[in-house]
């Protein structure tokens, strides 16, 4: 194949790649293609340079062609765009030193399989944050993990052997803290409201929902309505509301998105970077699925990943500060009724989901 050919078929490979998440459908191997736009983006460009430069664009089909690719090109760069750093910051950066409402929290999917603790415990004591969250923990990782966690006066543990283990220590005092298994009774999830040190209160929730994976679940039913039931009681919350964990989903993808406006949410990463968190082990095949989302009464003093620590995520970190009386200044605007008949559509899903598993079960 010549490599005028080649090109011909990457464009068209290019444009379907781009089409696809588009389809409103849950399969994984559909909302697996909401995770490329990074990747789309850089290759499309590079097609397009190489047939800039290399051939003379004279007929019809080379202007089609060279005009499907930029439009390609210019709506992969258009979804990702809001994760360049360009401090045009959604959630806006700290204004005022009352170090009373600041805090600090360390997320970190830990990779039940890592045979190495010490790096964890090491990026910890490094960054010696006010609230830990761990996923992928079982009891030999609680364990492991009890050097550090035994100075957190107030924790939440779910070990678990599925992958699915969560734990939570914090130097704050945790009010009503529970645990809720959603979607499913061996997903956990995290709920409470933490006492800052001023004795401001704010509701956290600490979620890792299941990916759209075939080894996994082969749709991503489970993982979009546990993100909108959490959606749902930010946007019922009466407090300031910090959701954080493993989302297993692309800050860009339609479902955070529905996510994000339904709850009243904002994105921390959002003119900051993209801070790709998965896969730690690869350069080019990273995306960013570790997320902290805050209502409008947040502010942040720092957001930085942490260290490798032998896992296939790198652990995030954010410094936060409670500002409750600049909150209008970033207030989003309150999600539509399409998008809340959207997100309910989507639980109900699930739950008919759910309703005829366990008939079959019988």
């Amino acid at each position: 194949m010549t490599l005028k050919g080649f090109l011909q078929v990457f464009g068209v490979i290019a444009v379907v790649m781009t089409l696809i998440p588009l389809i409103a459908a849950d399969f994984w191997w559909i909302r697996i293609f909401d995770y490329l736009h990074i990747q789309l983006s850089l290759l499309t460009l590079t097609a397009l340079a190489a047939y800039f430069i290399k051939f003379d664009i004279k007929r019809a089909e080379d202007y089609i062609f060279m005009g499907v690719l930029l439009a390609c090109f210019l709506f992969q760069v258009v979804k990702i765009y809001p994760y360049f750093p360009h401090k045009n910051y959604e959630v806006g950066e700290v204004s005022e030193e009352n170090f009373s409402n600041r805090f600090s929290l360390y997320a970190a999917n830990v990779l039940q399989k890592n045979e190495n603790p010490d790096l964890v415990i090491a990026d910890i004591k490094k960054q010696n944050p006010d609230v830990l969250l761990f996923t992928e923990t079982d009891t030999r990782w609680k364990n492991d993990l009890s050097e550090v966690t035994n100075s957190y006066p107030y924790k939440v543990e779910i070990p678990l052997d599925n992958t699915y283990g969560m734990l939570l220590y914090s130097r704050l005092e945790l009010e009503d803290p529970q645990v809720r298994y959603l979607v499913d009774d061996s997903i956990p999830s995290i709920h409470s409201i933490l006492k800052l040190r001023s004795g401001d209160k704010i509701m956290f929730h600490g979620i890792h929902p299941t990916p759209p994976m075939p080894q996994h679940n082969p749709s991503s039913t489970d993982r979009d309505a546990e993100m909108m039931k959490i959606a749902f009681m930010a946007k019922d919350s009466k407090i300031p509301v910090l959701v954080a964990g493993d989302f297993n989903d692309v800050a860009w993808s339609s479902t955070t998105a529905l996510f994000q406006n339904v709850g009243g949410l904002l994105n921390t990463r959002i003119g900051r970077g993209f801070y790709n968190s998965f896969d730690a082990s690869s350069s080019l095949m990273r995306w960013s699925l570790d997320h902290v989302f805050v209502t409008e009464e947040f502010r942040v003093a720092d957001f930085r990943l942490g260290s490798k620590i032998d896992s296939d995520h790198y652990p995030l970190y954010i410094e936060l500060n409670l500002e409750p009386e600049k909150a209008e200044e970033q207030k989003p605007e309150p999600a539509t009724e399409a998008e809340l008949k959207n997100a309910r559509e989507q639980i109900e899903k699930q739950e008919e989901k759910a309703k005829e598993k366990a008939k079959s079960k019988e």
